[in-house]
């Protein structure tokens, strides 16, 4: 909304509209503690992110695979704050099973599933809580979480992506899963 209140409706079966309740919504609900001070918002499968105006992250909804960042895979019905980004986070993406924030430094940060290492780390393990992506601590400008991949644009415009690559979504030519950018 205009005063940065995040509104959600549909489908809530994992509470993913934030609202305290598993009630489908038929038109737009409040999210609980954020009716102000949301600068952005991205939806994942049932679960849903907002980056506030002071650069944290809070995320709500299904938590499998630690995709709302708060050290536990606990459902959550309501916002919670992503661990070690209630500050520093400039942008906030989603994709299906895991989320990454570009933090205020021009990093990169992700959690979640893993299983094709879309969180860059190197690794196949999942993260309950935000890692770096390797190589990535400063210089990217932008992100973007898909299913089961990521990529970031490197503020020279290089676009670097991990991940799955059954679909040739990383771009390099190759159908070959990587572990980082």
């Amino acid at each position: 909304t205009t005063t940065g209140g995040v509104k959600c409706w549909g489908r809530n079966g994992t509470g993913q509209l934030g609202d305290g309740t598993t009630t489908d919504r038929l038109s737009p609900v409040d999210v609980t503690g954020l009716t102000s001070g949301a600068a952005a918002v991205s939806a994942g499968t049932n679960y849903t992110c907002a980056l506030t105006t002071t650069g944290g992250v809070k995320c709500w909804g299904r938590n499998g695979q630690g995709r709302l960042g708060d050290g536990t895979t606990t459902d959550r019905l309501s916002p919670v704050d992503v661990t070690g980004l209630t500050s520093g986070a400039a942008a906030v993406s989603t994709g299906s099973n895991h989320t990454c924030a570009l933090t205020t430094t021009g990093g990169v940060k992700c959690w979640g599933r893993n299983g094709n290492g879309q969180l860059g780390s190197g690794t196949t393990d999942q993260r309950e809580t935000a890692v770096d992506v390797s190589g990535l601590t400063s210089g990217v400008a932008a992100i973007s979480a898909g299913n089961d991949h990521t990529c970031a644009i490197t503020a020279a415009g290089v676009i670097m992506c991990w991940g799955g690559d059954d679909a040739w979504q990383l771009g390099d030519g190759t159908n070959v899963t990587r572990l980082i950018p």
